[in-house]
């Protein structure tokens, strides 16, 4: 205890943040910025890519592939019967999938996937509940020409609550049935092939314009148990003729993209860390030249080859530490008001564009339109998406910690190699 408190002792008097009569802070300084600016920055990064991906990911899973899918023949109440009784399943629903095209009141025309669901679906079904936010009206399909379609298909159809399409099914485009259909709720998902190609009628209306295989969605407790869930499901007796599906098969190669999106932003923004590091590497060697001397005079009068690099690995930790801390802290906060924080900085902006615009007015010149980070009209979003996984901050953290540690560890090794008697004969 006693030599590590010699040590911590030396290493303070050494550091320039603990000495303030040490010259040589603007390089500790920079540092810390150069690691907190990185940690930040991946923080903010990563938590928007989260919410961006994770919302992808759980539109896709709560309203098309669900958890687990199902499909054969069989008598679907017996089987929904056994299977709401396995404990891991969370929700089981019957429903019916039919490609048919629409057309509007204005005559425009649009492809869409109709889901035929029962009518009281969403009371069974709670994370298809959350996602389907309804714009005007309600999940009212109780009665047979009943329809629900996303707020993009309606737009593009021209309808509003009450008005009139006309649906066919691509099985039954040459049949002479009445095909007029009442719309009763126009939905948003926040997902624009949804919004855009999705509906939902009565499964009974459904059944008599495709009667196909009728299929059953299951909702897990937990998502990631669903090779358990699938071997336990497949042993039961009445589920001999249905083929069972994970969600993983469902858009796979979907979710390999953003699996290695999010890999290649973590390496590019990791870059920072890289950077950072060698300058404190650099600045950790010049250190050891300018104190020779002193190096010299330590392992003379006994200090070890591990004590001496202690001490300049206090520089590493304090500068890693320091910048990780202030920069994860930061990052979170920006990460859990980035609304907030972007409202505010285009604020900024269009107040210097206003005022520019005032300028070129006195001389006639067309003035510029107002900056929007995240425009509407570009990008389908009403606000900007964040999740924090505090293990991914954790990471982040020690990523920004270790790479000051490491760099100066390997800069601190030239030290050790010195020889107090070459060393106190040149000085």
């Amino acid at each position: 205890m006693g030599k590590l408190n010699w040590v911590l002792f030396v290493a303070a008097r050494h550091n320039v943040f603990l000495n303030r009569k040490r010259r040589g802070g603007s390089s500790h300084v920079f540092a810390i910025l150069g690691i907190a600016v990185g940690v930040m920055a991946l923080v903010v990064i990563i938590a928007v890519m989260n919410g961006l991906q994770l919302g992808f990911i759980e539109n896709i899973l709560e309203i098309s592939s669900f958890h687990l899918r199902a499909r054969g023949s069989g008598d679907a109440g017996v089987v929904l019967e056994d299977v709401r009784k396995v404990p891991s399943v969370s929700s089981a629903i019957p429903f019916r999938e039919l490609h048919c095209i629409l057309r509007g009141e204005r005559n425009s025309q649009e492809g869409a996937l109709i889901r035929g669901l029962s009518p009281d679906a969403l009371e069974e079904d709670k994370g298809m509940a959350q996602r389907l936010v309804f714009e005007d009206g309600s999940f009212d399909i109780a009665k047979k020409r009943s329809i629900l379609l996303g707020a993009e298909l309606a737009r593009v159809l021209g309808v509003r609550i009450g008005g009139t399409v006309h649906l066919v099914s691509i099985s039954d485009l040459f049949g002479d049935e009445d095909n007029a259909w009442t719309v009763t709720g126009v939905f948003r998902t926040g997902f624009y092939e949804y919004d855009l190609g999705w509906g939902f009628i009565n499964i009974d209306a459904a059944a008599e314009l495709d009667n196909g295989s009728l299929l059953i969605g299951v909702k897990l407790t937990n998502r990631w148990q669903d090779s358990r869930a699938l071997s336990h499901l497949r042993s039961l007796p009445n589920s001999k003729d249905i083929e069972w599906t994970s969600w993983r098969v469902y858009n796979r190669a979907f979710f390999s993209a953003l699996r290695s999106e999010k890999l290649l932003m973590f390496v590019l923004v990791g870059l920072i860390f890289l950077v950072v590091g060698l300058n404190i590497f650099q600045a950790q060697r010049r250190f050891v030249l300018e104190r020779r001397e002193e190096i010299g005079l330590l392992r003379a009068i006994g200090a070890s080859e591990w004590s001496v690099r202690l001490v300049f690995l206090w520089d590493g930790f304090i500068i890693g530490f320091i910048g990780a801390v202030s920069g994860a802290l930061i990052g979170l906060f920006l990460a859990t008001h980035i609304n907030g924080f972007f409202t505010a900085l285009e604020k900024v902006v269009n107040l210097f564009i206003h005022a520019l615009n005032f300028i070129v007015g006195l001389f006639g010149r067309q003035s510029i339109g107002d900056f929007a980070i995240f425009s509407p009209t570009v990008f389908y979003l009403r606000e900007i998406p964040s999740r924090v996984i505090p293990y991914e901050v954790t990471l982040i953290f020690l990523f920004g910690f270790l790479s000051a540690l490491f760099a100066a560890g390997f800069a601190a090794r030239r030290a050790t190699k010195m020889r107090p008697a070459e060393v106190l004969r040149e000085e």
